[in-house]
């Protein structure tokens, strides 16, 4: 009887062993398919990115893709206080280094990017990879233009065309002839109109492209909400992002205002808006009380 209960426990404990390991096992044999099965996953997941990004650069960034407006996106999108923009594998839209008008007001007017003196039929070509939002025309604007959004961020425009050779959802990469130089659209003499924005705020082209050098100015941009345009204001920003505070903040406590006139402003109007006495916006603005403002026109307003 204890021999026939010996052998009963002995022939389970056998039986427990060869269940555990033949349970390793399986496992074991598992394991390389597991792991095979997560790097078919990883390689899926990497070819689904890049088509997003094919078929949508910035993606995760934008919130939609508009072929009918340059500005299009207005309070639509959430500005972060900061944000590294990576400028490897960029070309320079033109070869031309001669800036004849730089980023800032001029002639009473906000001109948000550089004009580079180019002649009608130069090559102009795409400043990085990424995919044709626009190809349109304006006559009191830009002329014939091209804007691209690109994978790093930015959209970039390119403004006075004489031709555009490539088409709205196109993906081109960078270097890619993308149209000719010339005089269109709200143009004195040929040159070529470059913009580049960062979700719809002007960023100074100058403080990432140095024409004359045919370079870029870094490699990667930080790009701070509020101090893209100014060096006086970019310079302030940075100093306080060094010292581990909000270059945001510090922007909007130094920024400069303008107000773009819009039909029905007055300097009173102006002045309530802005909280500076109608005095003090013709002192800023070299105008007297009785200057007629035109629609358009941009005034200083601290």
């Amino acid at each position: 009887m204890i021999l026939k209960c010996i052998r009963t426990v002995a022939i389970a404990a056998l039986a427990f062993v060869s269940v555990n390991v033949s349970g390793q096992d399986l496992l074991a044999r598992q394991a390389p398919i597991d792991r095979k099965l997560k790097a078919v996953d990883s390689l899926a997941l990497i070819r689904q990115i890049k088509a997003e990004q094919a078929v949508y650069p910035a993606y995760s960034l934008y919130p939609n893709w508009n072929n009918q407006r340059v500005h299009a996106y207005g309070n639509t999108v959430q500005i972060p206080d900061s944000f590294r923009i990576d400028l490897t594998g960029f070309c320079m839209p033109t070869t031309h280094t001669k800036i004849t008008s730089k980023c800032g007001p001029r002639w009473r007017r906000m001109h948000n990017g550089l004009d580079i003196k180019v002649y009608i039929g130069d090559t102009i070509r795409a400043a990085f990879d990424g995919k044709v939002r626009m190809v349109k025309y304006e006559r009191r604007g830009y002329g014939k233009y091209v804007v691209i959004r690109h994978d790093n961020g930015l959209e970039t425009i390119y403004g006075h065309l004489s031709k555009q050779i490539v088409k709205e959802d196109e993906y081109v990469k960078a270097g890619d002839p993308i149209g000719l130089g010339g005089n269109t659209g709200r143009s004195t003499g040929s040159h070529l109109h470059f913009e580049t924005r960062f979700l719809g705020e002007v960023i100074n082209p100058e403080f990432m492209f140095d024409f004359p050098k045919q370079d870029i100015v870094v490699d990667s941009y930080l790009f701070i909400r509020g101090a893209n345009r100014y060096e006086y204001q970019r310079t302030r920003a940075l100093a306080a992002v060094k010292s581990g505070k909000s270059g945001a903040e510090e922007a909007e406590k130094s920024a400069i205002r303008y107000h773009k006139i819009r039909q029905g402003d007055t300097l009173g109007r102006i002045s309530r808006l802005y909280h500076v006495s109608i005095d003090r916006l013709c002192q800023i603005n070299g105008i007297k009380r009785t200057t007629t403002l035109r629609i358009g026109q941009v005034l200083r307003c601290s």
